[in-house]
C-alpha cells in the first residue's frame, strides 16, 4: 500500500523532483485556465472571463502561494530587480468572495511584469475591463510570450518579453488586443492596440 502511494505521489508530482521540468500544464481553477511551463516557471497563457461582479472584499494581507506538484515562480524571482509580481486575471476583477479573491494569488496566475507596466497601462486597461463589463461580458486570453531577448534570472525564471492581452466582446461578437512590450510604456494603453487574427 506505501509502495503504490508513493509511486501514485511520483506520477502527480511528474518528477519534478529529479529534473524533469514540464514545459506545458494545464490547469482549470474555477476562475481561470491556464498553461504554465515549469521550464521557464511562468505561465504561458492564461484565459478569464470579467463579469461584473460585485466588490465584496480587498486584497489586504494577500500574496502569492505556491501550488502543489507544480514547480512555479517564487519571492526570489521577484527580489531586487525591476519585475512585479504580475497577475494576469487581475484581483480586483474577482472581488466578490474571499475565496476567488484568494485564487488569483496563485503563482499560476503570476508573471514577471516591469513594474512601470504592471503598475501603470497594465493596471488601467484592467480597470477598462471593469467599465466594459457593465454593460457586457468579457472573455480575454493573455498571451505571455517569449523571444531571443528573454532571459533567465539567476532564480530561475525567465524574463517574458511581450504580453498580449485579446478581449472578447460577448454581445459585439468583436474583438480588441493590445500587445505590451514588457519595459516601461511610452505610450497609453488604447496605443498598443493591434488587429489579431483569432479563430474561436
Amino acid at each position: 500500500m506505501t509502495s503504490r502511494l508513493f509511486t501514485t505521489l511520483l506520477v502527480l508530482i511528474g518528477l519534478t523532483a529529479f529534473g524533469q521540468l514540464r514545459d506545458s500544464i494545464y490547469v482549470k481553477t474555477e476562475i481561470f485556465e491556464v498553461v504554465y511551463s515549469e521550464v521557464l516557471e511562468q505561465p504561458k497563457w492564461l484565459k478569464y472571463n470579467s463579469t461584473n461582479r460585485p466588490k465584496n472584499v480587498d486584497r489586504t494581507g494577500l500574496d502569492f502561494y505556491k501550488v502543489p506538484y507544480i514547480y512555479t515562480s517564487d519571492n526570489a524571482d521577484y527580489a531586487k530587480n525591476t519585475f512585479d509580481k504580475g497577475h494576469l486575471a487581475p484581483a480586483a476583477s474577482f472581488a466578490d468572495s474571499e475565496e476567488n479573491m484568494k485564487a488569483t494569488f496563485s503563482y499560476l496566475n503570476c508573471a514577471l511584469q516591469h513594474q512601470d507596466l504592471n503598475r501603470g497601462e497594465w493596471r488601467l486597461l484592467e480597470e477598462q475591463e471593469r467599465a466594459w463589463d457593465s454593460s457586457e461580458n468579457l472573455e480575454i486570453l493573455v498571451k505571455v510570450v517569449f523571444g531571443k531577448e528573454s532571459y533567465q534570472l539567476p532564480s530561475g525564471a525567465t524574463v517574458p518579453t511581450r504580453f498580449e492581452k485579446h478581449i472578447y466582446f460577448t454581445k459585439k461578437k468583436t474583438w480588441a488586443c493590445y500587445d505590451f512590450p514588457n519595459e516601461k510604456p511610452l505610450n497609453k494603453w488604447p496605443q498598443y492596440l493591434f488587429v489579431c487574427q483569432i479563430h474561436r
